[in-house]
């Protein structure tokens, strides 16, 4: 009798253990779906029907599951994609050591191609993380791009970008606002890039100056090359990063852009006895800021003509066919004021022209233009723009003088200031006919110059004559010395600019 009644004991007790077991069984695979895949959505059903962890985010877990198709990359399929988790890994448990990265931080990773870096960070415990991608897989990445993510403001502790994601971004000024307005105050910021150099580092640190820069150090990429890591945190007010120089009104030229002066061609400080020749032939050893520098972190790029004449001068034969200007889309504004040019515009597109005269006021002015155009050789380099149609040195109406057209004036330096930011990449050509000597020193008091980062500017000066030969021209009155003066001026002040002809 006593085996009898043991036996319904020892049964009892061997299905508790396997009952027991098939709950643990189960407890790990939910751990693993919600840690993992951050949450289970097969067959309509949810283990959380509603996202309350990213606020912004709409519900994802109503669409099932396509037949045959995974909620999350298939990372253990290929070793690639196996390789790139490890390496990201590798950087995450790095930053998470130096304070960088914690395991109760909501993550984001932006514009991640298939997950790799959001599956590394579920994996080193934060898993809290989440991936913005074109192509999305709910829940691991939800559809957005860098500068349209479709999160709330201050949601994140900690953003990455990875494998030079931001250095491609057509649309690098509006991916950092994306990332100051989703990333928590304290939060920290972390991207991969390639910028090298002090130029394109800084132009960098400008875009993002809701952050301030924790560290930045090279260290080997995915693919064995080597990439710029760079740690910032969000600060609560806007940052100036480095060391600056006050040259006007709330104007600062950096020190890195000073730096850049000393790379670029020296000037040409003696007079030459055939400047038509000898300035004609310094175009060729120029130094251009784009071949020294790359440009990718700036928000806008804008050449300026100042002084075009027609659209084939300098636009078309000069910018648009030899400046460098690194597959980029550049906005081109030409002012002239001399109306027999104003014409050729109107055929050209992706050009915007303003039909005044650059000057240091918004004011009515005289304008004395060479009319002679009697002779066959007069009419033709009217027609091309040269020196018989060009618009000689300005005057105030208070000192009319007869034969003169009224043109109107603005404030070239205001203008300026209101069209272009320092995150804007701003080429200017001048070619004013001796206007430059007002003009120059209106920027500077402004602080306008500083929004330019190259200048080509031609200066005015009584120079000796082509066809006759020791005279000089009486139109300017200003000296080659007084010319080189404002040249060296302008570099000593941290001013990129070249002698133009």
């Amino acid at each position: 009798m006593r085996f009898l009644t043991f036996k319904p004991v020892l049964l009892r007790y061997y299905l508790l253990r396997l009952l027991s077991f098939s709950v643990l069984i189960l407890a790990v695979r939910f751990a693993f779906i919600v840690t993992v895949a951050g949450g289970y959505c097969g067959s309509g059903r949810c283990f959380f029907p509603k996202n309350d962890v990213l606020p912004g985010v709409e519900d994802v877990c109503h669409r099932d599951t396509l037949a045959g198709e995974s909620l999350i990359p298939d990372f253990s399929t290929t070793k690639r994609y196996r390789k790139t988790v490890d390496y990201y890994s590798s950087i995450f448990q790095d930053l998470e050591s130096e304070g960088f990265l914690s395991y109760n931080f909501k993550a984001l990773c932006v514009e991640t191609q298939a997950g790799e870096d959001v599956v590394a960070l579920r994996e080193i415990g934060v898993f809290d993380s989440v991936g913005i991608s074109k192509n999305p897989s709910p829940p691991l990445l939800f559809s957005g791009e860098a500068y349209r993510q479709p999160f709330d403001d201050n949601t994140f502790d900690f953003e990455f970008v990875g494998k030079n994601r931001l250095d491609w971004s057509g649309r690098p000024g509006d991916f950092a606002s994306e990332v100051c307005r989703t990333l928590k105050p304290g939060g920290f910021f972390v991207v991969h890039t390639m910028a090298k150099d002090l130029y394109s580092f800084n132009s960098f640190l400008d875009l993002f100056n809701c952050c301030r820069l924790i560290r930045a150090r090279q260290i080997d990429g995915f693919d064995s090359s080597s990439v710029r890591e760079i740690v910032m945190r969000k600060e609560t007010a806007f940052l100036g990063h480095g060391e600056e120089l006050s040259i006007g009104n709330n104007c600062s030229v950096p020190a890195y852009k000073r730096h850049i002066i000393g790379n670029a061609e020296p000037l040409i400080k003696k007079e030459s006895l055939k400047p038509w020749v000898s300035l004609k032939r310094n175009i060729k050893s120029i130094k251009y800021l784009t071949s020294m520098v790359d440009i990718s972190f700036k928000q806008r790029y804008v050449y300026v003509d100042v002084g075009a004449r027609n659209y084939g001068s300098s636009i078309g034969n000069w910018f648009l066919k030899h400046y460098p200007k690194q597959n980029k889309t550049f906005e081109i504004y030409a002012i002239e004021a001399d109306n027999t040019f104003h014409e050729d515009y109107k055929r050209k597109k992706g050009v915007i022209l303003l039909p005044h005269a650059a000057w240091i006021r918004n004011e009515t002015l005289f304008f004395e233009i060479s009319r002679d155009t009697s002779n066959r050789i007069g009419k033709q380099r009217r027609r091309r723009g040269g020196g018989m149609g060009r618009i000689q040195p300005v005057m105030p109406s208070t000192s009319y003088m007869q034969d003169l057209d009224k043109i109107q004036g603005f404030d070239f330096a205001n203008w300026l200031k209101n069209t272009v930011t320092q995150n804007d990449f701003v080429v200017v050509k001048m070619d004013v006919e001796g206007t430059e000597f007002y003009l120059i020193p209106k920027l500077i008091e402004t602080g306008a110059i500083c929004l330019i980062d190259e200048l080509f500017l031609e200066c005015h000066y009584d120079r000796l004559q082509k066809c006759c030969p020791g005279v000089r021209s009486s139109k300017y009155e200003k000296t080659y010395d007084q010319c080189l003066d404002l040249f060296i001026s302008l570099r000593k002040s941290g001013v990129l600019v070249h002698q133009w002809w």
